[in-house]
Formats: C-alpha cells, sequence, structure tokens
C-alpha cells in the first residue's frame, strides 16, 4: 500500500508558490464611480421597504397565515402600492 505522505509533502511545499502567484496575478482595486446615489435617498428607501415588509410579516401573522399562503400574502403586501 502506498503512502500519501510524498504527495502531501509536495503539496504542502508547493502551496505558498501557488499563492504568491496568484497574488502576483491579481489586478489592483478600481476607484469607485463618481456618480454613486447618495446615501440618504437609498437609505431611505431601503427603510420604507423594509417598514412596509415588517408591516405585512406583523398583518400575516395576526391573520395566522403559514406556509405558502403566508409567503404569497407578504409578497402581495410587500409589492401593492
Amino acid at each position: 500500500m502506498r503512502s500519501g505522505y510524498p504527495a502531501a509533502a509536495l503539496c504542502f511545499v508547493l502551496a505558498p508558490l501557488a499563492v504568491q502567484l496568484a497574488c502576483a496575478q491579481s489586478t489592483p482595486p478600481v476607484a469607485p464611480a463618481a456618480a454613486a446615489p447618495t446615501p440618504a435617498t437609498s437609505g431611505s428607501d431601503a427603510a420604507d421597504r423594509h417598514a412596509k415588509l415588517t408591516g405585512c410579516i406583523k398583518d400575516a401573522k395576526t391573520k395566522k397565515l403559514h406556509g405558502p399562503d403566508k409567503t404569497a400574502y407578504i409578497k402581495n403586501c410587500a409589492s401593492a402600492g
């Protein structure tokens, strides 16, 4: 029966070389886009959606919905209006 130690030792020795090659080939980071939306605008939209979703989840719990009925209710409630 052959021992796996020589193969494991070879992998152990070659691993740092592979890491160095991978790091050397990586591209430098790209500068962020200048026309990014302001955090206040996107944050309030996200907060509004979260508040609406939370309300829909509470309504579904109040109505004692479970399983697919609950999921469908939450999706319909959150996407409405």
